[in-house]
């Protein structure tokens, strides 16, 4: 569009997916030049999994009368997900993680962080200790993601560690383990990350990483689901 290849004066329909992330991330400002140059008379439409009210706040701007469609929000997890956390100090996140990969024997797993650069140094401290594992997030390009994701299908690639905007849409047969490096900022985000086991009526296993700053969140996990999750207490990184 900056570059004059293509004209959007004739769009008639214009789609935001994924609009909670979009307008959360850093891509707003994109979006507005976007806007700026779409046709005044057109139909605009935001999906999103979570709704946070600042975001919603902010769509409201970009929106003129909107329709406001609900479907039955997901708040609980599959039942045949095991649900387990363990509480660590922060230094010592990435030995648990290698503890349980290893002490369970855990071969293939999907592993969330907050950020990309948490990504990046939970893999590199894995392939360091002889664990295979690849990154995907948004500074990766779409290629090195699609070959991480295919790498992750075929089991070559042992660990897949993603931020949630890239994890979108992930959809890997017979996978049991998903390890919440980070418990997420949303509770309806942890709902979302663990519901990739667990399918199809498949058992999984839900293992998440917490430390004192994360309590709130995990506070409010227990609230949306309805349940106190379970706690490990025999790990030696306490």
């Amino acid at each position: 569009m900056n570059q004059g290849f293509i004209d959007l004066k004739h769009i008639e329909y214009f789609v935001l997916d994924e609009a909670d992330r979009m307008l959360d991330m850093g891509f707003i400002n994109d979006i507005k030049k976007i806007i700026a140059k779409l046709p005044q008379q057109k139909q605009t439409l935001f999906f999103s999994a979570t709704a946070a009210p600042e975001i919603m706040q902010l769509a409201n701007t970009l929106l003129k009368n909107p329709a406001k469609v609900n479907v039955t929000p997901i708040s609980t997890p599959a039942e045949q997900v095991k649900q387990l956390v363990y509480h660590v100090k922060k230094e010592n996140k990435r030995s648990l993680l290698r503890h349980v990969l290893e002490s369970n024997k855990i071969n293939h797993a999907l592993v969330f962080t907050r950020t990309k650069r948490g990504a990046d140094r939970v893999v590199k401290d894995l392939n360091k200790n002889g664990i295979k594992a690849e990154a995907i997030h948004g500074d990766k390009s779409q290629g090195a993601r699609e070959r991480a994701l295919n790498g992750f299908k075929k089991r070559s690639i042992q660990i897949l560690v993603a931020t949630d905007i890239a994890s979108r849409g992930i959809d890997v047969d017979r996978l049991i383990h998903v390890i919440n490096f980070e418990i997420p900022e949303q509770a309806e985000t942890y709902v979302h990350r663990i519901g990739r086991t667990g399918r199809a009526g498949e058992s999984g296993i839900a293992l998440s990483f917490c430390t004192d700053d994360e309590k709130p969140y995990l506070n409010d996990i227990n609230k949306l689901i309805k349940q106190n999750i379970d706690v490990v207490k025999t790990h030696p990184y306490k």
